[in-house]
């Protein structure tokens, strides 16, 4: 091998690994909200939320259909309902749920994506 092929195979691989480096941080970047939003709706199913809204065609027509809430509210707004809704609207008949803030971000984040 000539010192000029095992120097362009160099910068072949220098470039591939750059290459590979940005996709995967790019990836891990965007992945969060793809993740947050996959746990919020994994809350939404371990809560029983369907038990009383409607998301798409699945759940049960008691309470709100929340297919399209991401249209209606912001992230922020969802949060503070999801902390203590009867702080937002003292006659809703949603209860306070016992929610970690982690579970309240997930399940904000998740609502949020619905649109």
């Amino acid at each position: 091998m000539t010192r000029a092929v095992v120097r362009d195979g160099s910068r072949w691989w220098l470039a591939a690994a750059a290459a590979a480096a940005l996709a995967f941080s790019a990836t891990t970047a965007f992945g969060q909200d793809g993740s947050l939003a996959a746990q919020g709706k994994r809350v939404f199913n371990d809560q029983g939320c369907y038990g009383c809204h409607t998301t798409g065609k699945s759940g049960t027509p008691i309470a709100p259909d929340l297919s399209t809430i991401g249209s209606k509210h912001s992230e922020a707004y969802l949060r503070t309902w999801l902390e203590d809704p009867k702080l937002q609207e003292p006659r809703a008949h949603m209860p306070k749920l016992e929610l970690s803030e982690g579970e309240v971000r997930a399940l904000a984040v998740y609502l949020a994506s619905l649109k």
